[in-house]
């Protein structure tokens, strides 16, 4: 058996053709119609909160993170978390989070949030949103939206559209303020 030398990189424009290869493969053409997939298309990444997983040299998993403005909530949307098919059921997934979690948490998100499967993800800290507190722009099964809070009310303030969150203009904006 050969042995794995996996490494947890931050995800650079080199990974692009690859992590597009490895979200086909995970979920088909039917990924773009996802309520998720109309988050993401509105804008970039944060390429600074997304991660890959290498195993001697190959890209075979990776997570990205969306900034997104959630209710009242400055947080990330995660996902798609994919790991290809000769890597699965080895941890690597629930790593790509714990490491996109922690990334976020020191960033200053306030929640990451995700559409995803509550037995997979709430052993990794996520918690069920309220019903339908969240209008994604398509359908959503309420009982898929989860969330990990990383600051203060954030149940509370999950409540209203979610979208893609504009970090450099907001920032421009402050600057301009202050």
């Amino acid at each position: 058996m050969k042995n794995h030398d996996l490494v947890y990189l931050t995800e650079d424009a080199s990974h692009d053709a690859v992590i597009e290869h490895i979200n086909e493969e995970a979920f088909g053409p039917g990924r773009f119609t996802r309520a998720a997939a109309r988050i993401r298309e509105q804008g970039p990444h944060d390429r600074h909160l997304s991660f890959i997983c290498a195993d001697d040299g190959e890209t075979i998993a990776s997570v990205r993170m969306t900034p997104v403005i959630a209710g009242s909530v400055k947080g990330h949307l995660l996902g798609p978390l994919a790991v290809r098919p000769s890597h699965k059921n080895r941890g690597i997934g629930r790593e790509l989070v714990r490491i996109a979690i922690d990334a976020a948490r020191r960033a200053g998100s306030e929640a990451v949030i995700l559409i995803g499967d509550p037995p997979y993800y709430m052993p990794l800290g996520f918690e069920k949103v309220a019903w339908k507190a969240l209008e994604f722009p398509g359908p959503v099964d309420p009982a898929r939206v989860l969330v990990v809070p990383l600051g203060a009310d954030v149940h509370e303030r999950l409540n209203g559209v979610i979208a893609w969150r504009d970090d450099v203009a907001e920032a421009e904006a402050l600057r301009k303020a202050s």
